[in-house]
């Protein structure tokens, strides 16, 4: 069973009209916080894999090693006018795996979305899974 909600599931799959950037936040060894702009992809598991350039030589991936957590944020705005912001943070246990096609593997252990179970803006569908 999928962490994510139907709905959830639909933004993420959203195959090019979709948000295709996202924020992952890591922390570094001194314990302050790294956010950085990257790719991604949902992983046939439900598992948010990001990918980059380079990746294995990133202060994320080294934190994704040391600290093993990781959080991203995907969003977008489906309208301006009249606004309506919408998108899914997504915290957990996180994988850096090297090898010929580097990746970071995010396992959701909290999910918060918004603007997508409902239109009110400002609701949140927040909720912790399973691992």
């Amino acid at each position: 069973m999928s962490p994510f909600t139907e709905r959830e599931l639909a933004y993420l799959r959203a195959e090019g009209a979709g948000p295709r950037l996202g924020r992952i936040a890591t922390v570094g060894s001194d314990g302050t916080p790294h956010v950085v702009p990257v790719g991604w992809r949902l992983a046939a598991d439900d598992v948010i894999e990001i990918g980059g350039v380079q990746l294995e030589r990133t202060k994320k991936f080294r934190d994704v090693q040391r600290s093993g957590t990781a959080a991203i944020v995907i969003d977008d705005l489906a309208s301006v006018s009249p606004w309506r912001p919408r998108g899914v943070e997504i915290r957990g246990r996180a994988e850096a795996q090297a090898g010929e096609t580097p990746v970071i593997r995010l396992h959701p252990q909290r999910i918060v979305s918004w603007g997508l179970e409902s239109d009110q803006v400002g609701e949140r569908h927040s909720r912790s899974v399973d691992d």
